[in-house]
């Protein structure tokens, strides 16, 4: 009972917070600035929209590559089609749990290509740890050549948490945080204890650490580096054509660019597929730019629905046709022998 509270509160808190964030945006507009977003999804040029996810999908299709990099140097070599399956369903479940994907995407390649689950998880954090790498990098960039017109809002935001948290807190919540990850240290390293429960989870973690190690054992590592600036050079383009689609986006600068899509990333992990938060978030960014609330509300939502719309179609293909494009694979092989 409890585990099935617990998975309904990881669907229904991000949901209910992005359907919060609807609302609060929605109320905050007046009658013109409702008006405004109407008459901008009206006059958008949809090809403009249609054009940025050929990028999209070119993304996708790079990192399905640039996860079979990470599984060579342990001895697995994945066929490509179930690697680009499992990478669009995460997507698709990601909408639905935040987060739930990247295991889901470890399962139905393992059930298919027979590779143990924890491998596969440590392959993929190696991937996130590469893919946050570059979002720090992009937001450290953002930070300094944006410094001017993000200069009110940082102080802003410093000084919202200095007069929330006092430095005692702090230091008491770094304390206690500090003794937690030294006692499960000791707890599920230590040799001399045999519960079966942490010999079982000290295995898991022994996999995981398999897998981000593999980056560094493997011989094509400048393959995947090359893919992974791909992959978010393919996400900045994808963003950067959106704004063509309306008049008043077009002479966005390119650092405002830049300074929306890294806003926009960071909200996808708040909620479900980033439903509510990445258009409030493109909203406060754009404002800053001299877009009006109605525009930018507007272009957040159309930028937002055409990557979720992707994901749903690829992803849900992708559902259909794993099982199918195995079984064709069984039968072949079966054929042959």
């Amino acid at each position: 009972m409890k585990k099935q509270l617990l998975n309904l509160a990881k669907i229904f808190i991000p949901l209910g917070l992005g359907i919060f964030l609807i609302w609060y945006f929605a109320q905050s507009l007046d009658e013109e600035g409702k008006k405004e977003i109407l008459r901008s999804f009206q006059n958008a040029n949809y090809g403009w929209i249609l054009f940025s996810l050929v990028f999209a999908i070119l993304s996708h299709i790079s990192r399905a590559y640039r996860w079979q990099y990470t599984l060579r140097p342990l001895g697995y070599q994945p066929k490509f089609w179930n690697s680009f399956f499992a990478v669009m369903i995460a997507y698709l479940v990601n909408l639905a749990v935040p987060r739930l994907g990247e295991f889901s995407r470890c399962g139905v390649m393992s059930k298919y290509e027979k590779i143990p689950f924890e491998k596969l998880l440590g392959t993929v954090i190696a991937e996130r740890v590469a893919d946050f790498i570059i979002l720090i990098v992009m937001t450290i960039v953002v930070a300094l050549i944006q410094l001017e017109v993000l200069g009110g809002l940082i102080e802003e935001i410093f000084t919202a948490i200095e007069n929330k948290f006092s430095l005692t807190i702090v230091v008491v919540l770094v304390g206690v945080m500090a003794i937690g990850a030294v006692s499960l240290f000791y707890l599920f390293f230590s040799k001399g204890i045999k519960n079966p429960f942490i010999l079982k989870v000290r295995e898991f973690v022994s996999g995981i650490f398999q897998g981000v190690a593999a980056i560094l054992k493997m011989k094509d590592k400048w393959a995947f580096i090359g893919h992974t600036i791909f992959i978010w050079v393919m996400y900045v383009f994808m963003f950067y054509l959106c704004f063509f689609s309306l008049p008043e986006t077009n002479n966005v600068p390119f650092g405002g660019v830049l300074t929306a899509f890294v806003m926009g990333g960071f909200t996808v992990v708040l909620t479900n597929g980033g439903i509510g938060a990445y258009p409030l978030a493109i909203v406060q960014v754009l404002s800053l730019y001299g877009i009006s609330e109605g525009v930018a509300g507007a272009f957040g939502w159309i930028v937002w629905s055409a990557q979720t719309i992707l994901l749903l179609v690829f992803g849900a293909l992708s559902f259909a046709l794993m099982p199918l494009y195995n079984k064709m694979l069984a039968k072949n092989a079966i054929e042959q022998a």
